[in-house]
């Protein structure tokens, strides 16, 4: 398929109501382009982080009553899951365009990521650029810019991940809906690999 980049009828598609409308919807326009992009990445996510990666694309399948706020492609080293796995993701909100390393409650092995992250957590504070930002929770929307937080307070992320056993942690770039309906798609696509490359560090920690 000819990528030509995210429109403003790929973000309404969260404003749509009913799981059923607003799946039919997300299932035409959004999905192609998830789709796309799972095929795009895969090769340069295997490059870059020296293993084979697989793209996993949302399908929403568990859901009967209440329809999805978000969806993405996501990236990880197993071909039948990602969601025990450290990954990567690409999606969208109705605001904005996420790119994501994440380990959300699932994970195997959270004790020991937030163990090495706290122990390069000088390393981490320096190399995130201050627009990224970080979550606590992959089911919401908001995040903090990293600019914002305090080494203390990066920490106290990274303690709660090693302590909590539903504890998450994501890090990445957020581009606003209308920042993105601008870009063209070379321009995407390069904005996209830009972000992969620098949260790359906490793939390989982790």
């Amino acid at each position: 398929m000819e990528f030509n980049g995210f429109t403003e009828d790929d973000f309404l598609v969260f404003t749509i109501d009913g799981l059923e409308k607003r799946m039919e919807a997300l299932i035409q326009t959004v999905r192609p382009k998830l789709d796309f992009l799972g095929s795009h990445f895969a090769p340069r996510l295997s490059e870059l982080t020296e293993e084979e990666m697989f793209a996993h694309v949302a399908k929403h399948a568990r859901r009967t009553k209440n329809p999805p706020n978000d969806t993405w492609v996501a990236f990880a080293s197993n071909p039948r899951g990602y969601k025990m796995l450290p990954h990567f993701q690409i999606g969208l909100w109705e605001t904005h365009l996420f790119i994501w390393f994440a380990v959300i409650y699932e994970c195997n092995g959270k004790p020991q990521i937030g163990e090495t992250f706290l122990n390069q957590l000088n390393q981490i504070h320096q190399a995130i650029p201050a627009s990224y930002v970080w979550s606590e929770d992959h089911m919401k929307p908001g995040a903090t810019f990293h600019g914002s937080l305090s080494k203390d307070e990066l920490g106290t992320s990274f303690q709660r991940l090693k302590d909590v056993k539903k504890a998450e942690i994501l890090c990445g770039c957020h581009i606003d809906r209308d920042i993105v309906i601008q870009m063209g798609p070379s321009e995407l696509l390069r904005s996209i690999d830009d972000v992969f490359r620098k949260i790359l560090p906490l793939y390989k920690l982790s």
